[in-house]
């Protein structure tokens, strides 16, 4: 008799923090509704707390599993992935990697031997874009492509063929994610006299009140709202009521609530930076324009509302473009490989 399929799954499992859900704690319940035992590390809120379960879990719940998953960020996590994949090694454990985060190829250059020693030892290695695959490609060749997906079900697409100026900025608020920048566009929207911003999630490090600060400064306070936190299952109703979606960020790899922007048939207008430009084209699913720029941004704005062609082609493109990332597609791709792995 074959034995059941089973997986550590290590990762942030913070949803009950308030935080976004990880493509790790997506990836459990649909896993297990296939037949998977799975075990997961880790849903702590502290730092230290959280690596100590992680530790604990691969070490204690050892006969359980048969392969791990890792997901791999730069800085701190990086240690943190190194530790376990090095508590694996000693049990014995193959483990699967998958590269996470804009900033990690900065990390690779300046950590290169670090890097290569930890991609080396695992038996797949998984990248959500190609940007991430082709950056690290000198630490590991064979990097496989598997998108961060959306269950596209849960999101109704409406053409946006004549977009309203209703602004939608949904991420967590940090500096890397340069939040500031959407007020600043909509400041620049005077010929919208109407056009509205809503800015919705967590405040990491204090980007939240700097960003309140710029829309006093520019007169904006009553244009601008400010959600906070909304459950994962509110998202699809908070795409909605927006016809187009900004993403400033400063660094980035393939963030789901593009996708998800996308599924609904949002315009998206986003820089065009780190992985951005490997998951959608220039006037073909958004409009791209340079990091920090206003003015570039607010232009791309302004096109999309004056062109209902283009609108219309962009809404159209980018739920095209997540249908390709459809859990239905994707979650067979991952039994897939970590069975490999289990079996190899």
């Amino acid at each position: 008799m074959t034995a059941a399929p089973s997986v550590l799954l290590v990762g942030n499992f913070l949803s009950g923090a308030s935080r976004s859900r990880s493509v790790a704690e997506e990836l459990k319940p649909r896993l297990e509704r296939r037949g998977w035992t799975v075990v997961s590390a880790s849903s702590k809120r502290g730092r230290v707390a959280r690596l100590a379960d992680m530790l604990a879990t691969t070490w204690r719940f050892r006969e359980a599993y048969g392969v791990a998953h890792v997901d791999v960020f730069s800085g701190r996590s990086f240690l943190w992935a190194e530790l376990v994949c090095a508590e694996l090694d000693r049990l014995r454990k193959p483990f699967v990697l998958t590269l996470r985060g804009g900033s990690l190829p900065g990390f690779a250059k300046r950590w290169p031997g670090r890097v290569r020693r930890l991609l080396a030892r695992a038996r797949a290695v998984t990248s959500p874009s190609g940007y991430l695959r082709e950056e690290l490609a000198r630490f590991r060749s064979d990097v496989e492509v598997l998108p961060n997906p959306v269950e596209l079900r849960d999101y109704e697409f409406r053409l946006r063929a004549n977009p309203t100026p209703n602004l939608l900025w949904l991420r967590s608020f940090h500096a890397i994610y340069n939040p500031a920048l959407a007020p600043q566009v909509l400041a620049r929207l005077t010929d919208f006299p109407a056009a509205r911003l809503t800015m919705v999630g967590a405040d990491k490090d204090g980007s939240r009140l700097a960003t309140e600060r710029v829309c006093a400064e520019l007169g904006l306070s009553q244009r601008v709202e400010f959600v906070g936190v909304i459950a994962k299952e509110s998202v699809p109703a908070r795409l909605a009521r927006a016809d187009v979606f900004l993403n400033t960020t400063d660094v980035d790899n393939t963030p789901v609530t593009l996708l998800e922007a996308m599924a609904s048939g949002l315009c998206l207008v986003s820089t065009n930076v780190g992985g951005i430009p490997y998951l959608v084209s220039h006037r073909r699913e958004a409009m791209l324009v340079p990091q920090r720029d206003p003015g570039a941004m607010a232009e791309a704005v302004r096109e999309v509302l004056l062109n209902p062609e283009l609108a219309a082609s962009l809404s159209r493109n980018g739920r095209r473009r997540a249908e390709e990332s459809d859990w239905a597609t994707v979650l067979p791709r991952w039994e897939s490989l970590l069975a490999a792995a289990c079996r190899a």
